[in-house]
C-alpha cells in the first residue's frame, strides 16, 4: 500500500480559495498512491478560531466539492484533513472528510476532542460523539480516524483498535513548541494499538502560532517508515498493512487487556 501525506504550508496571507485549488493540484499529483491524506483545518489554520465561523461550510460545500473532484481525478482514497463544517441549528464542528477513488464522500468524522481549555476551539465547536471507522474495499483494510488533540486520548484508539482499525489516520494541526509531544504521542498510538499511524501535520504558521510538521508514517511496532521536516512536503510510504496481523500474532499483547476494572473511589 502507498500513502502520500501532504503537510501544507498555510501561509497567512495565501486565500483560502487559492490555497483549496493548490492543495486539489497535489492532491491530484499523488494519482499512485491507494491512500491521500492533508492535515486539519489546512483550508482556515488550526489556531484561527476567530475566523471559524466566516469559512463555515456546510458536507457538500466548496471544499469537498474540491476535493471530490481531486480524489476522482487522481483514482485515491482521499482523507482530505477536515474542515469547519456548519452543521444542524448552525452548530459548528471539527469534520474530517474520507473521498473514494469515485469522489463520494465515504465516511466523516466529527473531533471528539476540542482543545483550548475554556477558550478556543472547545468554545466555538460542538464535540463529536462517534467512533468512526472506514473500510476500503481496495485496498482491503480498515482505518480509524481521529483529529489532532485527540492524540492525547488513549481510550479513543482502544476502541478504534475494538472496531477493527488496522490504520490510523491522523490529521492535525501541532504547535511546534510542543513538537516534542507529537513525536511521543504518535508513537505511544501505533505501539499500543499494533496499528500503522499515519499522522499529517501542517506547516508554516496559524493566527501566530508556528507549526510542527514532521508528519510520519509509524508501523504497528512504533517504528518510523517515514518522517517530514518542518517546511511543506509531499511524504509518500509503502507499508503491508497485513503486517498489522502478523504483529498481534508475535506479540498478542491485546488479547491480555484486563477490562471492566471497578472505578476508583472520588479523592477525598
Amino acid at each position: 500500500m502507498r500513502a502520500s501525506l501532504i503537510q501544507i504550508d498555510v501561509k497567512p496571507d495565501e486565500p483560502v480559495e487559492s490555497r483549496r485549488s493548490r492543495a486539489a493540484d497535489l492532491v491530484r499529483e499523488q494519482s499512485g498512491a491507494d491512500l491521500v491524506v492533508l492535515p486539519e483545518l489546512w483550508t482556515v489554520g488550526a489556531f484561527a478560531f476567530e475566523e471559524f465561523a466566516a469559512h463555515a461550510e456546510p458536507l457538500d460545500g466548496p471544499t469537498s466539492a474540491a476535493m471530490s473532484d481531486a480524489a476522482r481525478d487522481a483514482g485515491v482514497w482521499l482523507h482530505a484533513g477536515s474542515v469547519v463544517e456548519r452543521g444542524e441549528g448552525g452548530a459548528l464542528y471539527n469534520t474530517a472528510l474520507l473521498f473514494a477513488p469515485s469522489g463520494a464522500l465515504h465516511r466523516t468524522y466529527r473531533k471528539i476532542h476540542r482543545f483550548g481549555f475554556d477558550r478556543g476551539e472547545v468554545k466555538v465547536m460542538t464535540a463529536g460523539k462517534e467512533i468512526v471507522t472506514a473500510r476500503l474495499e481496495s485496498p482491503d483494510v480498515t482505518l480509524g480516524l481521529a483529529t489532532c488533540y485527540d492524540l492525547r486520548f488513549p481510550e479513543q484508539f482502544r476502541l478504534l483498535t475494538d472496531a477493527g482499525a488496522e490504520i490510523i489516520v491522523l490529521p492535525a494541526g501541532w504547535p511546534a513548541r510542543r513538537r516534542a509531544h507529537w513525536s511521543l504521542l504518535v508513537r505511544a498510538r501505533a505501539v499500543e494499538t499494533q496499528t500503522y499511524v499515519l499522522a499529517c501535520g501542517t506547516a508554516g504558521t496559524h493566527a501566530g502560532v508556528e507549526q510542527a510538521g514532521y508528519s510520519v508514517v509509524l508501523d504497528p511496532w512504533g517504528e518510523v517508515v517515514a518522517e517530514a521536516g518542518a517546511g511543506e512536503q509531499v511524504l509518500t510510504a509503502d507499508f503491508d498493512p497485513a503486517r498489522v496481523a502478523e504483529t498481534r500474532e508475535q506479540f498478542p499483547v491485546l488479547r491480555d487487556r484486563v477490562l471492566g476494572l471497578p472505578t476508583p473511589p472520588p479523592r477525598a
